[in-house]
């Protein structure tokens, strides 16, 4: 187990001990700025100036929105594609698979590049099917923004929590699914109440992924914002973080904020499974 702690150490440990010690102090520069600037023991400022930032509190109204329509749109969209693919229905399974799970594939970046291309008026033929149906749509408006960036997480993460569930769908023994039919139970009742309360433990464990890695979005947003100018370039925490250290160089605020998010993150991750525990106990 040694390896393990001493990577754990080099990897996690000493970088949240160093964000630690960098969130005490702030740069201070002297004069006109000619100086140069002085390192400056500020204890709990850089915490008190993140959480009286109305940019920085926005940032969370924002994911905490984005939380409450993507996490049930993905986990709910990949447990019915699981579901669809278990049923004794189903042909090509394997195909399917492949194909939902390609978008995982993509990297982060790439995805909402291929995506920043189908908002974008004149170039996406998206935009062709929609006037072809007399529609129109702002992909970039101030609204919309929040549903496109949805729609690209979505997209990457569906097939990937599809394929857990499809895991845990072929752990569930043979015998339960063949007592419910000669039961009466049909393909819904089977699916819904024998298949779903079988795999509880699996659909509560990637909620709880999904929340931790929903909060720390950042790819999407980061490149839709050069086209929704009015997301502003700190929609989320890790943009605000992000904006914080590598275009205002406050370091110090930048540490505070990322340890302020790692606390919520591990907030969250505690109400989601311990709500999680109730209903596997349900």
């Amino acid at each position: 187990m040694a390896p393990f702690f001493l990577l754990f150490a080099l990897v996690t440990v000493a970088p949240v001990g160093y964000a630690g010690l960098l969130s005490l102090f702030h740069d201070e520069q002297s004069g006109l700025g000619f100086g140069g600037t002085e390192r400056v023991f500020s204890g709990i400022g850089n915490y008190t100036k993140a959480l009286t930032d109305p940019l920085f509190l926005a940032s969370f109204r924002h994911i905490t929105l984005y939380c409450l329509l993507y996490i049930p749109v993905m986990v709910g969209g990949a447990l019915v594609l699981a579901l669809l693919l278990d049923s004794a229905l189903a042909r090509a399974r394997r195909f399917f698979q492949i194909a939902y799970y390609l978008p995982h594939a993509v990297p982060g970046l790439i995805s909402a590049v291929i995506w920043l291309y189908l908002y974008t008026p004149g170039l996406s033929p998206v935009f062709d099917v929609l006037d072809t149906a007399d529609l129109s749509w702002n992909f970039f408006g101030r609204d919309e923004a929040l549903l496109s960036v949805v729609n690209i997480s979505a997209w990457q993460w569906m097939g990937y929590n599809m394929i857990i569930f499809v895991a845990g769908l072929q752990a569930i023994p043979r015998e339960t699914l063949e007592a419910a039919t000669m039961d009466g139970a049909g393909a819904l009742r089977t699916a819904f109440q024998v298949k779903v309360p079988g795999i509880k433990p699996t659909v509560v464990l990637t909620v709880l992924f999904t929340c931790v890695g929903a909060v720390q979005l950042f790819d999407a947003p980061q490149l839709l914002q050069l086209r929704a100018t009015e997301m502003g370039e700190s929609w989320s925490p890790t943009m605000y973080i992000f904006s914080a250290a590598f275009k205002r160089h406050d370091y110090g605020l930048a540490a505070a904020s990322a340890l302020l998010l790692a606390l919520i993150a591990g907030a969250a991750s505690y109400v989601v499974t311990k709500l999680g525990n109730r209903w596997r106990t349900a």
